[in-house]
């Protein structure tokens, strides 16, 4: 179980280091946006687009990221009073009867709605009418990674709690 654990942690890792540098592009079409919008006056039907499909793609890979390192706003008003073994118990059960059936839902759905949208062919439903479909694959491997990192920290809490 600890090579699963692991292997989950590192991918999420590699992943969220590597979706780091999508700001760059993201920097890239805003400054081309300005610059056209209010040096040439001559804004693009693109790049507000653009700018919202990189910025998607960057918060969705990073969900399991986020979560490795918990990262995600979180009420723990009554675990951080719990002892460490209670603590774990807790974070045991929220994890089987929340996140794992909420979470996994949403990754299989949204596996669901990308490969409806490929089947599709879809396009954006505006004037530059992107393929949609790209993105919508990049929603469901978000939602796959976060699921996976949840079943890492499980593994986790499972063995800190026998040990």
């Amino acid at each position: 179980m600890l090579i699963i654990e692991r292997a989950l942690d590192a991918l999420n890792e590699k992943i969220g280091f590597i979706s780091a540098f999508l700001i760059l592009p993201m920097v890239g079409v805003v400054g081309f946006e300005v610059m056209m919008r209010y040096g040439f006056n001559a804004p693009t039907a693109w790049a507000f687009e653009m700018t919202t499909f990189i910025y998607g793609m960057h918060y969705m890979l990073t969900l399991g990221y986020a979560h490795k390192y918990d990262g995600h706003v979180s009420i723990d008003i009554f675990e951080a009073r719990l002892p460490a073994r209670p603590r774990t118990i807790l974070r045991i059960i929220a994890n089987l009867v929340l996140f794992i059936p909420t979470i996994g839902l949403l990754a299989v759905w949204a596996v669901i709605y990308a490969a409806t949208s490929w089947q599709a062919s879809e396009l954006a439903s505006s004037s530059w009418a992107p393929a949609i479909y790209p993105y919508k694959t990049i929603m469901a491997i978000g939602f796959v990674l976060f699921f996976l990192q949840g079943v890492a920290k499980l593994i986790h809490d499972f063995r800190s709690l026998r040990s």
